[in-house]
């Protein structure tokens, strides 16, 4: 089952920080032929009742807060794939609230997202925890909580917590994870890479999409967040506005986009946010000579203060 995939050379962190590998499960993995599923609970059910409905296809979705950089939305253009490395940040929720950063990939209504987030609705608790989610037509659903995704990794476990997350102010203890989507060449599945490793988790069949069977036409990289009607908005990324100050941003370093060849290009990047009375975004731009190796965004806010 060995993909044929780009293999994006660049490295994606911009910065000494530490590379997260403790979704990784404490006992050394599953048996040989055995994959870490999470068994689901008469909890999870009732749980997921009350998850949202999947953002719209726009970026104004009621209840629903971005903060992303996005490539321009053109049916012409033929994405193959793309990357980023995410601080991991644990921003303070409670209810039915959420916030998170994520990479979207994306064809008209079919979308495929990875990233972290903080959801008690999702996962029971407020730990920061690894996501990937799929939206194929009105079929979609988060991690292995539907049929779709197949993981074939031993050892992470999709949906486990981080057990290191960055804390304002502390350069010394600043904690990122690589994440990548990424297109198989050959027969269009769509894998889910992690790590400096491009350490393949597993991937979505191309047959169960009608869109992305073929190529993505749109990117976001940045955070999220959702509160229920008539409740604030939750704080995004490391609860305050970006600074461009190392140790106090949520942000996606090292951003990539991959062209249908698995290429890794350049991209005309567009900044967005929904409120900037809550939160803000900022593109910056790769600098010096290997210019598309270095594109971070930065993201974050209070969300509305009460």
């Amino acid at each position: 089952m060995k993909p044929t995939l780009s293999r994006i050379k660049q490295t994606l962190g911009t910065s000494k920080s530490k590379e997260a590998s403790t979704i990784w499960l404490n006992d050394g993995g599953c048996p040989f032929g055995s994959v870490p599923i999470k068994r689901i609970t008469k909890d999870d059910l009732i749980r997921q009742k009350h998850l949202p409905p999947p953002e719209d296809l726009a970026f104004h979705t009621q209840f629903f807060e971005v903060a992303i950089v996005s490539t321009r939305t053109d049916l012409d253009y033929k994405f193959g794939g793309a990357g980023m490395s995410a601080t991991l940040w644990n921003p303070y929720v409670k209810g039915q609230q959420h916030s998170g950063c994520r990479l979207k990939v994306q064809k008209l209504s079919d979308i495929i997202q990875i990233g972290w987030r903080v959801d008690p609705t999702l996962y029971g608790d407020t730990l920061t925890r690894m996501f990937i989610h799929f939206q194929a037509g009105n079929i979609g659903c988060f991690n292995t909580l539907c049929p779709g995704f197949v993981l074939i990794d031993t050892e992470i476990g999709v949906g486990a917590p981080f057990s290191n997350v960055s804390h304002r102010g502390d350069i010394h203890n600043l904690w990122e994870y690589p994440m990548y989507l990424d297109r198989d060449l050959v027969n269009g599945n769509w894998w889910v890479l992690v790590q400096e490793t491009h350490r393949e988790v597993g991937f979505w069949p191309q047959n169960i999409f009608t869109q992305l069977a073929g190529f993505a036409t749109h990117i976001e990289w940045g955070g999220v967040a959702y509160s229920p009607p008539d409740i604030p908005e939750p704080p995004m990324g490391s609860s305050f506005f970006p600074t461009n100050m190392k140790g106090y941003d949520g942000s996606c370093n090292g951003i990539t986009a991959l062209n249908y060849k698995g290429e890794t290009i350049e991209v005309n990047t567009i900044p967005h946010t929904d409120n900037p009375d809550f939160y803000r975004v900022y593109d910056i731009p790769p600098r010096g000579t290997n210019r598309k190796y270095k594109h971070t965004v930065l993201y974050g806010g209070p969300g509305e203060r009460t």
